[in-house]
């Protein structure tokens, strides 16, 4: 006789739906499809880096870009039925606080986003696939079939953000007060947390060239940086209601680009083409990120402190500095050691990554190259150009984070 811990158990239909939407906590399947979308693409693309580190020979079915389409796919697919839903069930509670756009289909917003840039990623592939064919291997992250990769890429993560973001503006609107209501709200904020910290890495990633360890002593490092990160950063800042919304969006950042640099080089991986000048037996790391979480602590509290105590130009000018004289303070000291210190030639600080087709005994591999190297002057008059531009940056990113407080389709 079949014992009773063993037997099946038949629950009512109505408390197996329950059951399904309790973890779920009423946020629609979607959201943590686009989401789970976002980390495929960040991981897919870390490790197609990664492949052509220690392997070089790809093709259009390479593992690392299976991952890559999948997160496009899953986007894709998802956001697509939830198109469809709401176009055409008309009862559907959603319809109301959708967007109709050629006149026919309605969907959210982050699902539009998540639609096109699914599609601009997967026309990129045999874009990419020919390029390869007709030039040979990528010298440059951004290569014509790369750059429309990228843009749809950072397309899906946007959608995939903006997703969390409207379900987050709504609830917050209604102050959510039970007890279900409020596991929602914290659930909803977390994601929103993760799936802006997953854009920031691919927003890093894209910049990477310009800002290793062997340029962290010169003030086009902090230049790209200001460009690159205020923007954002306040824009999330001012959008998300976390208490420590930058400090976890950044922790998120970095432990996205830390896990893979830490897992697969603990696989084997040879070189297929040649040159081979660092004969490699194992996987190649990724370089170490910029330690964004200090100056993603330190904005929380410029934020906590001042915003909506002071104007916004105030404010922009203000989070310029603490974010230029934050990563000044960190990546200068932190920078050297990672490219010129013994110790942190290990794995955990990925110094001894070396690419295959990379001479491991070049003079300046664990030192500044003098193209580097600037007087005290050039690089104060850089580093002051750098906060000029952070303080604009830090300025389009509050009006940006504005228009994402008011999102709620």
């Amino acid at each position: 006789m079949q014992s009773a811990l063993n037997t099946p158990v038949s629950l009512p239909v109505d408390e197996r739906l329950n059951r399904a939407v309790d973890w779920r906590l009423g946020i629609p399947l979607y959201v943590y499809a686009v989401v789970f979308s976002s980390l495929c693409i960040v991981w897919g693309l870390l490790w197609d880096i990664m492949w052509h580190m220690s392997i070089g020979r790809d093709g259009l079915f390479a593992p690392p870009h299976l991952l890559i389409y999948a997160g496009a796919v899953v986007a894709g697919l998802f956001s697509g039925f939830k198109i469809l839903q709401l176009t055409f069930q008309k009862s559907h509670p959603d319809r109301a606080v959708s967007v109709r756009f050629w006149g026919i289909f309605y969907g959210s917003l982050g699902a539009l986003y998540c639609v096109w840039g699914a599609l601009a990623m997967l026309t990129s592939a045999p874009f990419d696939d020919w390029w390869h064919n007709t030039y040979g291997l990528d010298v440059q992250i951004l290569t014509p079939p790369h750059t429309v990769l990228a843009v749809g890429m950072m397309i899906v993560q946007f959608g995939a953000m903006i997703s969390v973001l409207a379900l987050q503006n709504r609830l917050e609107d209604r102050r959510p007060e039970s007890e279900a209501e409020k596991r929602q709200a914290a659930r909803i904020r977390l994601m929103f947390g993760v799936s802006a910290g997953l854009l920031l890495s691919i927003l890093f990633t894209l910049f990477s060239e310009n800002m290793g360890e062997w340029a962290s002593h010169n003030s086009s490092y902090y230049t790209w940086a200001a460009i690159a990160f205020p923007v954002y950063l306040m824009a999330v800042g001012r959008a998300s209601p976390l208490r420590n919304g930058l400090t976890i969006v950044t922790a998120v950042y970095m432990l996205t680009m830390l896990i893979p640099s830490w897992i697969l080089p603990l696989f084997p991986a040879t070189p297929k083409l040649g040159p081979v000048l660092n004969p490699i037996t194992h996987y190649q790391a990724f370089i170490f990120p910029l330690v964004l979480i200090v100056p993603g602590l330190l904005l929380d509290k410029l934020l906590q402190r001042y915003s909506g105590k002071v104007n916004d130009w105030l404010l922009a000018a203000m989070a310029g500095v603490v974010f230029m004289f934050a990563l000044l303070a960190v990546q200068w000291p932190f920078g050297e050691f990672l490219h010129t210190s013994p110790y942190a030639r290990n794995w955990f600080f990925l110094a001894d990554s070396w690419s295959y087709g990379d001479d491991p005994n070049w003079e300046y591999r664990y030192k500044y190259h003098p193209y580097f190297i600037q007087s005290s002057t050039q690089f104060g008059l850089g580093f002051a150009q750098a906060l000029l531009i952070a303080f604009v940056s830090a300025r389009i990113g509050l009006y940006w984070g504005n228009w994402m407080k008011r999102v709620q389709r």
